[in-house]
């Protein structure tokens, strides 16, 4: 029944976090380097890394993982069943499991280098407006996809004004980021929007007062905005979803 999640809809939805998140640790190390750098071609022994999607293994060293490993698959299953389970089987489900693992790996790079890559955060803005624009095309959908593009463009120029006004405390990854996340919490309204918002700031707030605390970090010191942006985006996600 619509929107009502049963047990082979979530494992479904696990089944493909594990195939999605098994791919990303390669693509993890490649994106994982500094700000102006070119991406890795090559593993820590210098063997040339072909291809963006697989393990990051490297066959002629014969040696450990030197990317991620199993944590990005553990992170994108839990990420895809709670999604199918809040979801249910709305056609909207199939836009949240394919963008899910692209969030997992953002999350990943700008904690690790603290870098959203231009090739993934502007692709994936672009793919929430045009897979909810064709969502909203389907029967029995539960969001809008005018309030989609809204909250896009109002989340993205919030974001463009806290840079313009503190850029050394938001990048300008994290403005592009902004307009995905708008995109996917606008879908069920501006509540959603709202509590997405919010939850990454505070989240931040509380991960910075901690490191702080822990004196691991100066009160200037920079940290990742990028999974704590991502992370509220789910949580709101997750809450509208349900609601809706």
């Amino acid at each position: 029944m619509t929107g009502h999640p049963d047990v082979l809809l979530i494992v479904a939805a696990a089944l493909w976090g594990v195939a999605a998140g098994a791919v990303l640790p390669r693509a993890a190390y490649r994106f994982s380097v500094p700000s102006g750098e070119e991406w890795r071609t090559a593993c820590p022994a210098g063997h040339p890394v072909r291809g963006w999607l697989g393990p990051a293994r490297c066959g002629p060293c014969a040696g450990p993982p030197y990317g991620p490993g199993a944590a990005s698959a553990v992170v994108t299953v839990l990420v895809c069943a709670v999604l199918a389970a809040a979801t249910g089987s709305r056609p909207e489900l199939g836009v949240w499991l394919l963008l899910a693992p692209v969030g997992v790996l953002l999350a990943m790079v700008d904690f690790r280098v603290q870098r959203l890559p231009d090739p993934l955060t502007l692709p994936f803005a672009g793919a929430a407006l045009v897979l909810l624009g064709l969502t909203a095309l389907v029967p029995e959908h539960a969001g809008e996809w005018t309030t989609a593009l809204l909250g896009a463009l109002a989340l993205g120029a919030g974001y463009f004004v806290l840079f313009l006004i503190n850029p050394d405390g938001m990048g300008f990854g994290d403005v592009k980021l902004a307009l995905g996340a708008g995109a996917v919490l606008g879908w069920y309204g501006w509540p959603a929007v709202m509590l997405g918002t919010l939850a990454a700031f505070v989240s931040g707030a509380l991960y910075g007062g901690a490191l702080v605390v822990a004196r691991r970090a100066g009160r200037k010191t920079a940290v990742p905005f990028g999974p704590f942006l991502i992370g509220g985006a789910f949580a709101g996600l997750l809450i509208g979803a349900y609601a809706a």
